[in-house]
């Protein structure tokens, strides 16, 4: 492909990166405009990769967030090869826990339901109450357990890190500030920022949160906004926690591990607007819940508490797809952002292209809300 195409793409979080790598490996010429938002969805994601397990009541988002979880494998193959291998992802498999044991058995057949369609799931195995503490040692032992041999986790500043940085080496410019979109004749041509003119053929809008505010000349109200949501992070002593599997409880908090003792449990849901702050409500529940699940947890230091924007429409699904002249949104993936998000950046760069995804994007068409507002 010629460099003579030009795409600008808004948004620096887990999609815009995304977006913006698959355009430069394909030759475009991209500029990627990274905002000065606070509270972004991928600085404070928590990182499950399992999307598998039946809580899903949408049929779209599940195809949608399953595409992105079979697609991760790849993408880390491609990131290798442009030198970043420090992106955080580790297949370390995952369980659903539950204090009763039956409960678990129709979770286990719809998993095994899907092997068929998505063998990505791996192996699913039924664990009597007790066993899942030698995979996961803090949890209580009363908990049984359905073993997910394909759940992975992911660093969300790490792998967008690496996005943005593989980018900029294929020829990407890099801009910091926030976006105006440029209108001529009714027809997107490109971004204003500060000073700084813009020109593209396309521009791509993957602003999570932030999105409806960019996009409201050219399209009016879009029903997408904030959730908040406050995620807690804590050290657990020295131990090597670096292969403990994603933990998936019935309800929240879930748990997982990163190297070096490190845990991260979350995450609350508030309707708060942009509001950036944390709560002792949030942070109390979150604390209560988890060491009823884990009471191992109990003396582990709190490291931190992240708050962050998840970007949420009123359907539940995401926006995907062209919303107006030479305008293509990509934002919306809500809690599934850092499963979804790099296929979701995938698609957005595929449509800026002119070429077609290999899923059925018309359920997330954006243009679905004309007439609603948020």
């Amino acid at each position: 492909m010629s460099a003579s195409v030009r795409i600008a793409v808004v948004g620096g979080g887990i999609v815009g990166a995304s977006a913006a790598y698959h355009l430069a490996r394909e030759g475009a010429a991209v500029t990627v405009v990274e905002g000065d938002q606070v509270g972004t969805a991928t600085d404070a994601g928590a990182g499950i990769i399992c999307p598998w397990t039946g809580r899903h009541k949408d049929e779209a988002l599940y195809q949608l967030s399953a595409a992105g979880a079979r697609y991760y494998p790849e993408l880390m193959a491609m990131l290798a090869d442009d030198g970043q291998q420090d992106t955080g992802y580790a297949a370390v498999g995952a369980l659903c826990v539950a204090e009763d044991a039956e409960q678990l058995g129709p979770a286990a057949a719809v998993l095994r339901s899907r092997r068929a369609d998505r063998p990505e799931i791996g192996e699913v195995t039924l664990l009597e109450p007790g066993e899942p503490t030698r995979l996961f040692p803090p949890l209580s032992p009363t908990l049984a357990g359905v073993w997910i041999g394909g759940g992975a986790r992911i660093d969300g500043r790490q792998i967008r890190d690496g996005l943005l940085r593989a980018a900029a080496n294929r020829g990407a410019h890099r801009v910091r500030g926030n976006a105006v979109l440029a209108l001529r004749g009714g027809r997107v041509t490109g971004l204003i920022v500060g000073a700084e003119h813009i020109e593209a053929d396309q521009v791509v809008v993957a602003a999570g949160a932030w999105t409806a505010q960019i996009c409201a000349a050219p399209a009016g109200p879009l029903p997408i906004g904030p959730q908040r949501g406050q995620i807690v992070h804590v050290q657990a002593g020295n131990a090597s926690t670096s292969a403990w599997p994603v933990i998936l409880p019935p309800t929240d908090p879930y748990l997982l591990a990163f190297p070096a003792g490190r845990l991260v449990f979350g995450a609350t849901r508030e309707d708060a607007g942009f509001d950036y702050r944390s709560t002792v409500g949030g942070v109390a529940g979150l604390l209560a819940r988890v060491v009823e699940l884990a009471p191992g947890l109990t003396e582990a230091s709190i490291l931190e508490v992240r708050i962050g924007f998840r970007p949420a429409t009123i359907d539940g699904r995401p926006l995907l797809g062209r919303l107006a002249d030479g305008l293509i949104v990509a934002a919306g993936n809500g809690p599934e952002g850092l499963t979804a998000g790099p296929w979701t950046g995938l698609a957005a760069a595929q449509l800026a292209l002119g070429a077609r995804p290999d899923v059925d994007l018309t359920p997330f068409d954006p243009t679905r809300f004309a007439g609603a507002t948020g």
